[in-house]
């Protein structure tokens, strides 16, 4: 089944920068993850134990704002997400559905506009149909108009998870 609203990984080139230093500036400290199941940014899926990863902080409206000539002003955030240490292709696959999606997740959605201010936010709690939740949120969110893209945020760490822009 299509997603309405697909999540966005981060972008190749970002990778490839946050590889060599963060968004806070910072050179990233890979470590083999010796749990798994760390909500990996640049695949859209969770580690496996022994995979190569790195915590790096990533300005996600930072990044788009710089990419299209607008300033977000204080509603730039700046947070902790995994990675692979060395690239691993992306997602796999043409629809990836929506990561980290577990029944009872709490999870945040916040809107920006094309200026990359926040026009709104919702908080979720994931029910047994988390995709279902997820899309009735976005299809939310998108109904107004100024709605540009949303940001998907856990609500327990506040860590960035994906990115769904307007359709």
């Amino acid at each position: 089944m299509t997603l309405t609203f697909p999540p966005l990984s981060i972008a190749p080139a970002t990778l490839k920068e946050l590889r060599v230093r963060d968004d806070a500036g910072n050179p990233p400290r890979p470590y083999p993850d010796d749990e798994g199941d760390a909500p990996l940014r640049c695949c859209l899926r969770s580690s496996t134990r022994g995979e190569r990863i790195a915590l790096v902080s990533y300005a996600p409206l930072r990044r788009w704002a710089a990419e299209t000539d607008v300033d977000p002003g204080a509603y730039d955030e700046q947070g902790p997400v995994f990675i692979h240490a060395e690239d691993c292709g992306g997602p796999a696959g043409e629809n990836p559905g929506y990561p980290w999606a577990r029944p009872g997740a709490l999870r945040v959605l916040r809107r920006y506009d094309r200026r990359g201010h926040i026009t709104g936010g919702r908080m979720v709690e994931l029910s047994d149909d988390p995709r279902a939740a997820l899309e009735d949120a976005l299809a939310e969110a998108f109904a107004d108009p100024e709605t540009a893209q949303v940001h998907v945020r856990a609500v327990e760490y506040g860590c960035f998870h994906f990115r769904v822009n307007r359709p």
